[in-house]
């Protein structure tokens, strides 16, 4: 589990792609954050929960899947890019962000950028299935990064969004302070939201078979 606070900002060495198995290899240099990483242990990057496969000094190799390449950004580094860094948090460490797992729901587009001074807004497009689980004032990974959503689109906006605010040290120290216009994010909507309707989804089955059965 993770929190997304996060750690530092590290940077792609080198990506392999192997199409015929439909995955990568990635090879990330970072500080501090990868004091006491084992191999096995669990590393999230840009918000997706990779696994350390093989250390070398200050870098570390992570493996990475179709499914993670489909459903993330990841599949989209190239060499020399930087990606945000958080380790997992240990049994008993603080929470100072929100739950976060490190599996990422969607992909979503920053849409607007606004400067208010000491801090900006920004605005992501959401694939409409996700659009349901954001709400104002709820918790949000952008990145990896956890945010409060200010704002959100009506229900029937057939292009969802959700706003957010940076303050500067987010926006100095991760890399949604450099992103541009149409660049891509990694979503991870909160967990709760998505364990409440699936508990929904089962409870209205009895009744909906009874009434059936009825007939």
């Amino acid at each position: 589990m993770f929190t997304g606070i996060i750690a530092e900002q590290g940077r792609v060495v080198s990506v392999d792609t192997d199409p015929a198995t439909d995955s990568a290899t990635l090879l990330i240099s970072a500080g501090s954050t990868l004091e006491g990483l084992e191999l096995g242990g669990s590393l999230a990057v840009n918000g997706v929960c990779l696994t350390a496969t093989a250390l070398h000094g200050r870098m570390v190799q992570v493996d990475v899947m179709g499914e993670t390449l489909i459903r993330t950004t990841t599949g989209e580094l190239n060499s020399g890019d930087p990606v945000n860094l958080e380790r997992c948090v240990p049994a008993g460490g603080r929470l100072d962000g929100h739950v976060v797992q490190g599996h990422v729901d969607g992909v979503g587009e920053l849409r607007e950028r606004e400067n208010l001074g000491k801090w900006e807004r920004l605005r992501f497009g959401v694939p409409s299935p996700l659009a349901r689980y954001i709400a104002e004032k709820g918790s949000i990974a952008v990145d990896g990064v956890s945010l409060t959503v200010t704002a959100v689109s009506p229900a029937a906006d057939a292009e969802p969004w959700f706003e957010v605010g940076l303050i500067p040290t987010t926006l100095a120290e991760t890399g949604l302070g450099a992103k541009a216009l149409g660049g891509r994010v990694n979503l991870e909507v909160d967990v709760l939201a998505k364990y409440a309707e699936r508990l929904l989804a089962f409870a209205v089955q009895p009744v909906a078979a009874q009434t059936e059965a009825g007939k």
